[in-house]
């Protein structure tokens, strides 16, 4: 046997059982609003112990007896309850046990699976530099995925958590995250009711949703032609435009905001929706044209010349050849601008006075005062994002797709 293999096996081991510990005892402290202390020495050892147990019986060939990964988990079990005496969370055993075991079967099982993926061709005796590296790629791509897991969900979990609580238990137990079924349906989605029916967010979805199509309208009306002439046509200039076409994004939004804010009110165009509308395809145009001026560049160029021997004129060629086969790339686009205009806060916000053509966003943070309950606050934060994930999620092929295209020439 080698020290440096037991070394390596020891440290991935302990990796996984301190990591499944700490996030799974913040995750049970989350769903029940019980403080729970994690044992993270015992699971380190426990972890440990349990990777050594699994490449040992591996490397044994596993004959005549259990699988590895089953009595890894079996050791894992039973060194973790022996070492924290039956309270692997800091909890006593009568306070929240369903949850508990819950918890507990879900770090046998991660810090089981995780040993058992990073550790499938570890052995005791000697390893490659090879062997080793790929041992220490999959532990980093582990963590890595587990850090990056916490910083999207939990922000998300905890607004929505908090959206679904009472003002009286938010003030009792803050860490309370857990779902209350008690309250009934109206109870559990109060927050969600009174923001429609006292704080107008219907209107201020409706206008959101105006002002954001709207914005992709637009740019896509400028940004089509403008990219087609930047690919296909020859005129002075041109290779200069398509370079310096996302030279505004060089200047901060913030530099902008005033000068338009001063030129807006002496034009009569702050506090509209029009001044929002020429300021939003401004900041978009640039961007869309970029990205579709790759893609039209990739379209092969004899069906469009083959169009126009045809009779069509060049904005035939554009409506019945470049735009359909483009459709991925305008559909990437469009969403891409939908995000911008949506989520969009501080034109927005140094713009808009009237409460009744406010954005979502300038909504949203009408909410933040001491004169607002904070689930409220968050039933609104989510309001705001529920509707732009599902719109991404349901276009995310089209994403993918309109951002590679154009990339690889031939």
């Amino acid at each position: 046997m080698r020290p440096g293999s037991i070394l390596l096996t020891a440290v991935t081991g302990l990796i996984w059982g301190v990591t499944a510990m700490l996030v799974i005892g913040v995750t049970l402290t989350l769903v029940t609003g019980e403080v729970a202390v994690p044992q993270a020495t015992a699971a380190g050892i426990a972890g440990v112990l349990s990777a050594l147990v699994f490449v040992w019986r591996r490397s044994s060939g596993n004959a005549g007896g259990i699988p590895a990964w089953a009595l890894s988990a079996i050791v894992l079990f039973l060194v973790l309850m022996l070492f924290t005496f039956a309270s692997p969370f800091g909890l006593p055993l009568g306070t929240a046990l369903f949850w508990q075991v819950l918890a507990l079967g879900a770090f046998v099982f991660s810090v089981t699976a995780a040993n058992t993926i990073s550790l499938s061709d570890a052995r005791f005796d000697a390893m490659s530099r090879y062997e080793r590296e790929v041992i220490y790629i999959r532990i980093a791509k582990g963590v890595g995925f587990v850090v990056f897991t916490i910083i999207v969900a939990l922000p998300f979990y905890v607004m929505v958590m908090t959206s679904l609580k009472s003002q009286q238990t938010l003030l009792a137990n803050p860490l309370d995250l857990s779902i209350d079924f008690s309250q009934g349906f109206y109870g559990l989605f109060r927050s969600y009711v009174e923001l429609f029916t006292q704080f107008n967010f219907g209107r201020y979805l409706m206008v959101s949703a105006f002002v954001s199509v709207s914005t992709v309208v637009l740019t896509l009306l400028f940004s089509v032609p403008g990219a087609y002439a930047v690919s296909r046509l020859r005129f002075p200039g041109q290779a200069m435009l398509a370079r310096s076409v996302l030279l505004i994004y060089m200047v901060p939004a913030i530099v902008l905001v005033i000068p338009l804010y001063a030129v807006f009110s002496q034009m009569g165009l702050r506090n509209t929706l029009t001044g929002l509308l020429i300021v939003y395809p401004a900041t978009t145009i640039p961007v869309a044209l970029y990205m579709l001026q790759g893609y039209f560049r990739g379209l092969p160029a004899e069906l469009e010349e083959a169009g126009l021997m045809d009779g069509l004129s060049r904005i035939g060629v554009i409506l019945k050849i470049t735009l359909p086969l483009s459709l991925p790339a305008l559909a990437s686009v469009s969403l891409y601008v939908f995000m911008i205009a949506w989520n969009e806060f501080l034109f927005a916000f140094m713009f808009l006075d009237d409460p009744d053509i406010f954005t979502l966003s300038r909504g949203v943070v009408s909410l933040n005062s001491s004169e607002v309950p904070r689930q409220h606050l968050m039933a609104g934060a989510v309001i705001a994002t529920v509707p732009v994930l599902v719109i991404f999620l349901w276009f995310e092929r089209f994403l993918v797709q309109g951002l590679t295209a154009g990339s690889v020439k031939g």
